[in-house]
C-alpha cells in the first residue's frame, strides 16, 4: 500500500496511491491525514488496504497524481530523530578531520533529534540564504513508526514500523563544527528535510525489505549527472529495529515519529572508501563524502557544496526499473 499526502492546509490531504504511482483517490472518509491513520491505525490500515485494491481494479473514483502536487507525506510529525546506521559513512568523515573514531560507534548508534515541526515536500526548493553556510544533501532511507513502548526490543521496534520512506536531510557542513564544538549538538546546521512523494507500507517492498533493512541502490542525482547508487541494505550496522529501540531506551514513542538510517554509504569493493560513479564506483549520497575521499587521496577537498541553481534528485527503483517511493528532486533557491 502507498500512501501520500496532497498538498492541503499544514498537514495536507491523506490519499492513496497506486502500485504505479500514476492514480490516487481520496482517503477522506478513512482519515483526512496520515497522522489521523497512525494515530487509530488498527481500525484506519485494513480500510486503507481496501481502498487501495479497489484503486489498482479501478473501482472508485480517481485522479493522475502528480508529484508536484504533492506535499511531505507528514508535513509535520510529533519526532524526527536521525540516526548513523552506516558507520562507513562516520568513519570516513572523522578520518578526513584525522580524528579517531571510538570502539562504541560499531556498538552504540549515534542518533540526533532533529526539527520535525516542518517537512518539505519533494518538489519544495531549497532555500539556502547564504552559499558560505556550506549546503549539502543527505539521501536517506526513513520509516515511520506507531506507538513504541519505553524499554522496546528490537522485536518490538520492528514490529512498530508501519511506512518506509526516502529523505533529504539537507545539512548545511560549515556551521556544525562551531555547533558541535559547544557541546550541544546539532540546531542550526540542520534546516528543514524533504520527504518522497509516497510512503509504503513494509509488505509492500517484498524482499526488499528484511529484517529491519531496506536493499536497493539508492539513487542520487546532482544537477543531472549520475552521483550515488549505494545499496542501502549493505553495509548497514544498525537497523532500524536497532536504532528504534536505541532511541525508546529512556521513552516511548509516538504513532508518526520518522526515524531515519542517516547517510547510506557503501564502501569500494575493495574495502576502501568508495569511487565516484563515473570511476566504476558507487558513488556517493552526500557531498561531504566525496569531499572526505578527496581529502584523504589528495590532500583537499575539489568538490563543491550545493550553490543557488543546484539540483539534487533522490529515488529508489524496482526490478522493473519504475520508481518505489517517487523522486525527490528539488532546487536549491536564495532564501
Amino acid at each position: 500500500m502507498k500512501l501520500a499526502s496532497l498538498k492541503h492546509g499544514r498537514d495536507g490531504r491523506l490519499v492513496v496511491v497506486s502500485k504505479d504511482l500514476n492514480w490516487f483517490t481520496d482517503a477522506f472518509l478513512i482519515a483526512p491525514t496520515l497522522q489521523a491513520a497512525l494515530d487509530d491505525w488498527d481500525r484506519c490500515e485494513p480500510l486503507l488496504r481496501a481502498l487501495a485494491e479497489s484503486l489498482e481494479h479501478e473501482a472508485v473514483p480517481r485522479g493522475r497524481f502528480h508529484e508536484r502536487d504533492a506535499a511531505a507525506p507528514l508535513p509535520r510529525a510529533y519526532q524526527w530523530a536521525d540516526g548513523s546506521a552506516y558507520v562507513n559513512h562516520v568513519e570516513l568523515v572523522r578520518k578526513a578531520r584525522g580524528a579517531e573514531m571510538p570502539a562504541t560507534f560499531w556498538t552504540d548508534p549515534l542518533m540526533y533529534q532533529g526539527g520535525s515541526d516542518q517537512f518539505m515536500g519533494p518538489r519544495d526548493a531549497i532555500p539556502l540564504k547564504d552559499e558560505a553556510w556550506g549546503c549539502d544533501l543527505e539521501a536517506e532511507i526513513v520509516v515511520v513508526t506507531g506507538d513504541v513502548p519505553l524499554g522496546a526490543t528490537r522485536d518490538e521496534a520492528l514490529a512498530s514500523i508501519r511506512l518506509v520512506g526516502l529523505v533529504n536531510d539537507v545539512s548545511l557542513r560549515n556551521l556544525i563544527p562551531g555547533e558541535l564544538a559547544k557541546g550541544f549538538g546539532f540546531v542550526q546546521s540542520k534546516p528543514a528535510s524533504a520527504l518522497s512523494p509516497v510512503f509504503v507500507t513494509p509488505d509492500e517492498l517484498g524482499d526488499r525489505w528484511k529484517d529491519g533493512k531496506l536493499s536497493g541502490e539508492l539513487l542520487v542525482q546532482l544537477n543531472g549527472a549520475e552521483f550515488g547508487k549505494a545499496d542501502a541494505g549493505v553495509d548497514m550496522t544498525f537497523d532500524f529495529g536497532v536504532l528504534i529501540a536505541h532511541l525508546a531506551k529512556t521513552r516511548a514513542l509516538i504513532a508518526g515519529s520518522i526515524i531515519g538510517s542517516g547517510t547510506v554509504s557503501n564502501k569500494d569493493a575493495d574495502g576502501g572508501p568508495g569511487k565516484p560513479v563515473a570511476e566504476g564506483g558507487l558513488g556517493y549520497s552526500c557531498i561531504a563524502e566525496v569531499r572526505t575521499v578527496e581529502t584523504i587521496l589528495t590532500g583537499e577537498a575539489k568538490t563543491p557544496f550545493l550553490k543557488h541553481g543546484d539540483t539534487v534528485r533522490i529515488e529508489m527503483l524496482d526490478d522493473g526499473r519504475h520508481t518505489i517511493f517517487g523522486a525527490i528532486e528539488q532546487t536549491v533557491a536564495p532564501a
